[in-house]
């Protein structure tokens, strides 16, 4: 049964200790060449055995993942220079946040924060809304937008009840706070 079902899956199966070399999977081999074969009737038993490796090879994906998916910016859809053009996305957050960095630098950390919140939120934004952004995609799509909404938002309120002066006040954060620190 394991050998049918790694020779559907293409991986094939290793001989179990003991057993005749080539006994698993000549059997797997020949159970799927037997049901390739089932639709031709008087075939020759030399036949099936030229047809075990092509009906060995699947197109259904193996039952044990062993690489990643690439994320959908590798590709080479164009050829030289026209590769860059496509990686606006990236560099246009990464230049908002270099400026919000740059802000905070020269001593303006709530406009600065706020900078590098927003631009976060813009890149959810952006693998949501275009079919390619580049080295933008990290992940899958729903994980991309998900993990910069929310590191946006997150850096974003963070900016917000910043000290001195918090632009928003949350009642329940000052007690959290006291309540952690003591």
């Amino acid at each position: 049964m394991r050998a049918e079902h790694e020779a559907e899956a293409g991986t094939g199966a290793e001989p179990e200790p003991g057993a005749e070399p080539g006994a698993g999977t000549a059997a797997g081999a020949g159970a799927v060449a037997g049901a390739a074969g089932a639709g031709s009737a008087g075939a020759p038993a030399a036949g099936a055995g030229a047809a075990a490796p092509e009906a060995a090879k699947s197109r259904r994906f193996p039952s044990i993942t062993k690489d990643t998916a690439r994320p959908e910016g590798h590709g080479r859809a164009a050829p030289g220079d026209a590769l860059a053009a496509r990686q606006w996305p990236m560099l246009s957050v990464l230049a908002a946040t270099a400026v919000g960095l740059l802000l905070t630098a020269l001593g303006h950390p709530r406009v600065g924060c706020l900078v590098m919140g927003v631009a976060l939120i813009a890149a959810s934004v952006l693998r949501r809304v275009l079919p390619q952004v580049g080295m933008l995609a990290v992940r899958s799509r729903f994980t991309d937008m998900v993990t910069y909404g929310l590191l946006g938002v997150a850096i974003t309120l963070l900016a917000l009840v910043m000290e001195p002066k918090p632009v928003l006040d949350i009642p329940f954060l000052e007690s959290a706070v006291r309540f952690t620190v003591r």
